[in-house]
């Protein structure tokens, strides 16, 4: 029955241009296979199989330049689910292919049968040894969430890739990833000191158990034996002995690590090691335990530029022997594009000739004076040195991010430019680091040949180095480019300079057809020994690590046909950085998997039956579940705007009829906040009566029958109703006092005392106390941010209350001379950054001249002569999605220590997901983004929580039980002289 108020989904079309030959059949129009889906939901509970088409296609993409589509995924909740499924596809020859966060750039979480979601379940620290020298974590775990519960004790995890804040703990070790500053002694081989996992046959061992090597030998007998055979053959063979020792001398990701049978002792410590880097081919990681490193608390950069490739390499070994914890190596075709596209960068960078070279150096030291003898030890030594610049170190916050962002950026520096439609292909090689310079400058003329662009940037302490190729993947032409450039490039890798195939990106499927000429028939026919004894019946991952398929590199290429280009959505590479920020992650989709079936709507036929099912299901999974907050742009490389997208989509969406419906309100704007304050009252009134149970159920019954994007849910006691606002006068003001609307409607929390002071009392007596006085006008009523017309994509009425309130705006702050305080950083947001685009040039030129200063900047600028009377113990921050935009989290953590001892933010803290109205219209969406918040708070107490948007505060409260309100109320309680 479709629902009173719904949508028509077939309203967003599908993007211009012809169908490809990739697009999903019609024969999975349905789905997974009724047997498949049927069996595997007897074997693990219905809620733990994705079936529909809509989920096969959005779990098909990942960050690799392949696409597969599953015939099913499985959410794991355990690895006693891993091993029911790994049973089952041994009884029934199928396969498996586990996936955590997706950011693997080479096809090693693909799968065409059943795909295991290992992230969703798998997140959590489990221990950390005193002094933080073992961290014990599960396989879902974010890495960058890990080092920051380390960082209490100066300690980290040994890997460090650019893909940090996404890239979990079990995906680090399945592939043994690197990093900027990881050294080859600091990687997850040589830090991983216990582990849990599950065979291929679903036995399943706790590595850290007394018993666990008679359990290994009693459950994996055959595994067990002939491990300690293949050890016995390989030290029987001296020469290949030194031929392994040689191979991991550098970095080396290629094929599976043949020295566990050099370090390990008993077939549990051998087989332990192997599982390092065999990226889910030889059994799944389900926990794992790392020994830490020291991390230093103080950095500092610096950019040094040489005229040559062999000057900077040249100096590279002198660095780090005088400590250097980092040395990045970029040519300068890639400097040169940087200084176009980021500010802040040095300008001789633009005028860099084509063979100059530069390295960015980072030092580390325990305290200030340390660092700054660091620091002239390295001046010293390149006072002597032929350097194109001064280099000049600096411990600037922001200096330093953007050092890193520039590092870091070339992959969305080539993002952006490579034409719409073509693929980006990451590429990562190993060199010994004393003959990187030549290497460096053979690789870039291979680069050349074959017409891609010469940008090689990596670690050159390391020898490592990466670079990118965009390519038209979907074409003859291209296809025949990318296979070409990669037979020289092993040639060159291989046979010129002995290096690595793979540094630290993993085999995958990229590279397994070229590992025996990387390591000889005898080393490879070893590998394959090891595969065939742990999975004997090809159950994980086929083709992964090992093939012999010579072509297998270049088949399931994905396309990646153009879709809009709002917020640059058409250029996204499906990275999945975007991913570990998004409100929506645990319930329905994320920014990545929102454009990856926007992009398979592109490949379908107009009129396809699969185009009209997909359409159907993407309006509440990644429509109507998306938070619109837009922080998903903050981590994506190209600085894609998915919220934006979706806002789109929900214009497109509406009707004529909707949006009169919407010009009415905003006209009548005044009367919506006077009848929210009365629905509240009666709210109050119904759930003291009849019990918030009954008025949940009520709501509920209307949402069954009209739509759920429109009506909203009671999850809980509601706010008491906003009191009148208090008198202030315009004379002497020192500032205009946009209350936002939110905080006239919505009062305090229902159980505060009915004399609590409100929101607007607390930042009045504020500010009288540091000197200056604030003026709320009397005709605020009816006026907005036009946020929440913005977001549910009423174009009309949104420019109707942007033009209404930028008038009064204007008139109130004398034409932009008083500065206009906002007490909502959402609605602060939306007055700075929301209104231009609706509003004429000459409007436009106004609103930038107006001071729109948020409450939390304000704030903080009265800090000085706020003096604190009643100093707080704790104090917990949730920085929304509108701070991260407007950058006032720092301010906020000043703030809070100004007045407490201690301020925290929580791990995992993202946007709330409660999106002014959305999550009362979909509670689920504010419990997934708060599910790794909440964990962490179980074992937090604070004197305090404490926000900057009334909504979000709301939904906090509602999804993690915790009292989170406005920071106002505690700096106003702290700085209150109890004798006045």
């Amino acid at each position: 029955m479709k629902k009173l108020f719904s949508v028509d989904p077939t309203r967003i079309g599908r993007p211009e241009g012809p169908a490809t030959a990739d697009a999903i059949p019609e024969a999975l129009l349905e789905g997974t296979p009724a047997a498949l889906r049927t069996r595997l939901e007897h074997l693990l509970g219905p809620e733990r199989v994705l079936h529909r088409v809509v989920d096969l296609v959005r779990y098909a993409s990942d960050a690799s330049p392949y696409r597969l589509v599953p015939q099913v995924v499985v959410v794991a909740h355990d690895a006693g689910d891993i091993a029911k499924v790994l049973k089952f596809c041994g009884e029934t020859g199928r396969h498996a292919t586990f996936r955590a966060a997706g950011t693997s750039l080479n096809g090693q979480a693909q799968s065409d049968d059943i795909l295991i979601d290992v992230r969703k379940h798998f997140t959590g620290i489990l221990s950390i040894a005193p002094g933080g020298a073992t961290l014990k974590a599960r396989a879902g775990t974010i890495l960058a969430h890990a080092n920051v519960h380390l960082s209490c004790h100066g300690r980290k995890i040994g890997p460090d890739p650019a893909s940090a804040n996404v890239c979990t703990l079990g995906g680090v070790a399945s592939n043994n990833a690197g990093g900027m500053r990881c050294r080859v002694s600091q990687d997850a081989y040589h830090t991983v000191s216990a582990m849990s996992f599950v065979t291929a046959s679903g036995t399943r061992i706790d590595t850290a158990s007394a018993e666990a090597e008679q359990q290994f030998a009693l459950h994996e007998r055959a595994l067990a034996s002939g491990l300690m055979a293949l050890k016995a053959e390989i030290m029987a063979d001296p020469a290949l002995v030194e031929r392994i020792r040689q191979k991991y001398s550098i970095r080396n990701t290629h094929g599976y690590r043949l020295d566990a049978f050099l370090d390990g002792d008993t077939p549990l410590e051998i087989f332990r090691r192997l599982l390092i880097g065999s990226e889910g081919t030889l059994g799944f990681i389900s926990d794992v335990t790392f020994d830490t490193v020291p991390s230093a608390p103080i950095t500092s950069v610096a950019w040094l530029a040489f005229p040559s490739i062999d000057a900077a390499i040249a100096l590279v070994p002198k660095l780090v022997e005088l400590g250097a914890q980092a040395a990045e190596l970029m040519v300068a075709p890639a400097l040169r594009a940087a200084a176009e596209a980021f500010a802040g960068t040095p300008d001789y960078w633009r005028t860099l000739q084509p063979e100059a070279a530069a390295l960015l150096v980072e030092l580390g030291a325990p305290d200030v004076a340390s660092l700054k003898l660091k620091e002239a030890a390295f001046i010293d030594l390149c006072a002597n040195t032929d350097l194109s610049a001064e280099p000049v170190f600096t411990s600037h916050e922001e200096a330093v991010e953007l050092a890193w962002f520039v590092r870091e950026g070339l992959l969305g520096l080539v993002g952006k430019q490579r034409p719409v439609g073509s693929m980006l292909i990451v590429e990562d090689v190993c060199f010994p680091p004393a003959r990187l310079a030549n290497a460096a400058r053979d690789l870039q003329q291979l680069l050349l040949k074959h017409g891609f662009l010469p940008g090689v940037a990596g670690h050159a302490a390391h020898g490592n180095l990466h670079f990118t190729l965009t390519a038209k993947l979907d074409e003859e032409a291209g296809r025949a480019q990318y296979s070409k450039f990669m037979t020289e490039l092993v040639e060159l890798v291989v046979k010129q300079y002995d290096g690595s195939l793979k540094a630290e990106h993993g085999t995958d499927l990229n590279m397994a057809p070229f590992l025996e000429q990387e390591w000889g028939e005898r080393a490879t026919s070893i590998m394959w020994k090891v595969k065939q004894l742990a999975d004997p019946h090809g159950v994980l991952a086929p083709n992964v690590v090992l093939t012999r398929d010579d072509q297998i590199h270049l088949k399931g290429l994905k396309t990646q046909p153009g879709i809009e280009s709002t917020a640059n959505a058409s250029l996204c590479i499906e990275c999945g950085f975007c991913e570990a920020v998004c409100p929506s992650r645990n319930v329905t989709m994320t920014p990545r998997q929102r454009i990856v079936v926007r992009r398979e709507m592109a490949r379908q036929p107009e009129g396809s039956a699969v185009l009209r099912r997909l359409q159907e299901q993407y309006q509440y999974d990644a429509i109507q579940t998306c938070a619109g907050d837009s922080t998903c742009a903050l981590p994506c490389p190209i600085e894609i705007d998915t919220g934006a997208l979706m806002r789109s989509f929900r214009q497109a969406t509406q009707t004529e009829a909707s949006e009169a419906t919407a010009r009415f309100v905003a006209q009548r704007w005044n009367g919506v906040e006077r009848a929210s304050k009365l629905a509240l009252r009666g709210a109050k009134y119904m759930g003291e009566s009849l019990g918030w149970k009954a008025v949940r159920a009520v709501a509920e019954t209307v949402r069954l029958v009209a739509s759920d994007d429109v009506v909203p849910s009671v999850p809980g006691p509601m706010p008491q109703p906003a009191r009148a606002l208090p008198v202030t006068r315009r004379e002497h003001a020192h500032a205009v006092y946009f209350t936002a609307c939110v905080n006239r409607m919505f009062g305090r929390d229902p159980d505060a005392p009915t004399d609590a002071l409100s929101i607007q009392e607390a930042l009045i007596a504020v500010s009288w106390r540091a000197g200056k006085n604030l003026w709320i006008p009397d005709d605020i009523g009816g006026t907005c941010c036009a946020t929440p017309f913005s977001s549910k994509g009423y174009a009309s009425a949104r420019q109707i209350m942007a033009e209404t309130t930028l008038e009064r705006l204007w008139k109130w702050s004398d034409e932009g001379r008083l500065p206009i305080v906002v007490d909502a950083a959402s609605c602060t947001h939306g007055l700075v950054h929301g209104l231009d685009e609706v509003l004429t040039p000459e409007q436009k030129s106004r609103r930038q001249q107006l001071q729109i200063v948020d409450s939390i900047t304000w704030c903080a600028r009265l800090l000085p002569e706020l003096e604190v009377h009643a100093r707080l113990g704790k104090i917990v921050i949730h920085p929304t999605c509108a701070m991260s935009h407007l950058k006032l989290t720092k301010d906020l953590k000043r703030i809070a220590a100004h007045m407490a001892s201690q301020v925290e933010i929580p791990v995992g803290a993202t946007c709330c997901g409660t999106a002014g109205d959305r999550g009362l219209l979909h509670p689920e969406l504010v419990i997934s983004a708060t599910r790794d918040q909440k964990a962490y708070l179980e074992n937090v107490q604070a004197d305090a929580y404490v926000c900057a948007n009334r909504t979000c505060e709301m939904g906090l409260k509602q999804a993690m039980d915790r009292p989170y309100e406005s920071f106002l109320f505690s700096l106003e309680a702290a700085t209150r002289n109890p004798g006045v």
